[in-house]
């Protein structure tokens, strides 16, 4: 890249893409018009308008491309979003549901099919608690709020059975019990306004999520940053220089929680909860680049194949470009 490219860059506002958003690091050979909005307008924004050049993309969607006769994202192995989601099932308490396999035959809400807090919660399932992707009945509906339908276009896979329902949502029938449990990025209202009704599944979530990551080495990414081919083509050093960027405000963003001078955020032990977390985790436990997730990729690949969400036989090499691949 000679001359400085435009991309227009879509992100939420979180700490790991701060000092992107804020121009403090810049992008080799890129001039950034960046927009910060709320992550679930920047997705239906970004998979139904192809709105922005460079976008935080959420992962399994991404990973879908790879069944179109063209890819026309090319990914970049930072994640803005991690996550274990074992906090985020939620269960009606007076079904009695306290582990994952109690859900066979059960009702189970879910937004969005293919939104990565749920793929990843289905394979876990699946591979560690006994859980078949196929034995939920799964409902689609909106999560405070009734929608009238798909928040962005989705593909169910065979074998699984979806209820639509377009005239309330997944928060109040959790309440009511027309649903027994809950998929979810984000806890339902009803979880804060009837706590008597509605629990988490996980009566310790974060021991679980440990056992998990003890046994796997795994910390979920929900998404990815994903830029399109067409300034690929163009520019082939862009890939590493959007890696080297967005690496280098998530490295900020991990000095900054270990800054006590000013809390980055208002939680009065900040320092000793990011210290705490890096001894059950390691240093670099949000880590970025190909190598240390290549094992997360291999897995997410078995997990979507294994339930139909993708099609195409991938090896992870086959995800970036060679020069993504030595990250």
């Amino acid at each position: 890249m000679t001359e400085p490219i435009r991309l227009s860059i879509g992100v939420s506002d979180c700490d790991r893409l701060r000092a992107i958003a804020e121009g403090r690091v810049a992008i080799q050979g890129v001039t950034a018009d960046i927009t910060q909005m709320p992550l679930q307008a920047l997705f239906n924004t970004q998979m139904t308008t192809h709105r922005f050049d460079c976008c935080e993309f959420p992962i399994a969607t991404w990973l879908r491309h790879f069944d179109l006769p063209r890819q026309d994202y090319v990914g970049i192995p930072v994640f803005p979003s991690r996550h274990f989601r074992f906090s985020c099932v939620f269960v009606n308490k007076a079904k009695g549901l306290t582990r994952p396999a109690d859900l066979a035959g059960k009702r189970v809400g879910t937004m969005v099919w293919d939104m990565a807090a749920a793929v990843w919660l289905r394979g876990i399932f699946a591979e560690h608690y006994g859980l078949p992707v196929q034995a939920p009945i799964y409902v689609n509906a909106g999560l405070n709020e009734a929608r009238s339908g798909e928040d962005h276009p989705q593909v169910y896979p065979p074998g699984v059975t979806v209820e639509h329902v377009t005239d309330r949502s997944l928060s109040e029938m959790l309440e009511r019990g027309e649903i027994d449990a809950l998929y979810t990025a984000r806890a339902p209202d009803s979880f804060f306004t009837a706590p008597d009704k509605v629990g988490r599944l996980f009566a310790d979530p974060m021991a679980a999520e440990l056992d998990y990551y003890r046994r796997t080495g795994i910390y979920p990414p929900m998404h990815l940053v994903a830029v399109k081919r067409e300034f690929v083509e163009a520019n082939p050093a862009l890939p590493r220089a959007l890696f080297d960027a967005f690496a280098e405000s998530q490295h900020l963003a991990r000095l900054r929680l270990h800054d006590s001078a000013t809390l980055a955020v208002g939680l009065p032990w900040l320092a000793q909860h990011i210290e705490e977390t890096e001894c059950l985790l390691g240093e670099d436990f949000w880590s970025a680049g190909f190598a240390k997730n290549r094992v997360m990729f291999a897995t997410l690949i078995r997990y979507m194949r294994g339930e139909g969400l993708l099609k195409a036989a991938l090896e992870p090499e086959q995800l970036f470009p060679p020069e993504i691949l030595e990250t």
